[in-house]
């Protein structure tokens, strides 16, 4: 036994090795598609928050609702809530956050600056976190 262990050693360990190189591939292969998938979500927020307070600012500042109704940033909201699950769980409590204050504020845009302060603040937080979760990425 020893004989047939001591001949075929070099095999065991050429099959040892490439069986630890397939799993670390396969470990990292994910990782890297999991990165890869946030960084997009993340990405997508971010242009999605820009949209919103382009809605936001134009509704509030501007009184413009005939090209800029509050449902466009209903819309977009929402696509930043549903993109956030593909992020951490506490960008997904932001982009909820997010949602419950436009839930809350949108129809006081144009006519109540505490709305806009509200609807600002929350998105701002939810891209920070974008940002931060960004950041760390490996």
């Amino acid at each position: 036994m020893k004989a047939v262990l001591k001949q075929n050693l070099l095999a065991i360990i050429s099959l040892l090795v490439a069986f630890s190189a397939l799993a670390y591939n396969s470990w990292r292969n994910e990782l890297t598609e999991q990165n890869r998938n946030i960084r997009f979500a993340g990405f997508e927020i971010i242009q999605g928050i820009g949209e919103l307070e382009r809605i936001t600012y134009l509704i509030h500042f501007d009184k413009e609702t005939i090209r800029n109704s509050p449902r466009d940033g209903w819309a977009v909201v929402l696509v930043l809530k549903d993109l956030s699950q593909l992020m951490s769980s506490k960008v997904a409590a932001k982009a909820q956050r997010l949602l419950d204050v436009w839930r809350a504020q949108w129809e006081g845009l144009g006519e109540n600056d505490e709305s806009v302060r509200e609807i600002d603040a929350a998105i701002d937080a939810l891209r920070m976190e974008t940002l931060e979760v960004i950041r760390l990425l490996e």
